[in-house]
């Protein structure tokens, strides 16, 4: 996650600038809704409401998603392909996985 700088964009805020960055920052990195954000944050103590999160997403989002997507390694160009054969009930199947040279986080089929 990327640091919340104290720039004018966060003036006049309910709360501080590290509250909103990690709000925006894991409604974009996982595959949560605002109800979940805002159930998050309320474990941490921190309640606000999924409103309040979805307009700190439309205002500061644009911006921590771009941060997310450059710092994802790029893939590599050399790619490997697995496949491994289950037999279940009787019945074979084929579990196929893609791995680029910097690991197995690509693609499961």
């Amino acid at each position: 996650m990327t640091r919340a700088k104290h720039s004018g964009a966060f003036k006049g805020h309910r709360f501080p600038p590290e509250v909103i960055a990690y709000a925006v920052w894991s409604y974009f990195r996982f595959p949560l809704s605002l109800r979940d954000v805002e159930d998050l944050l309320a474990a941490r103590g921190i309640i606000v409401s999924y409103e309040t999160i979805r307009k700190w997403v439309g205002k500061f989002g644009k911006k921590c998603a771009a941060s997310i997507r450059r710092d994802r390694p790029a893939p590599s160009d050399k790619w490997h392909l697995y496949d491994v054969v289950i037999p279940i009930r009787g019945r074979k199947f084929w579990l196929w996985r893609a791995i680029d040279s910097n690991g197995p986080s690509c693609l499961m089929n």
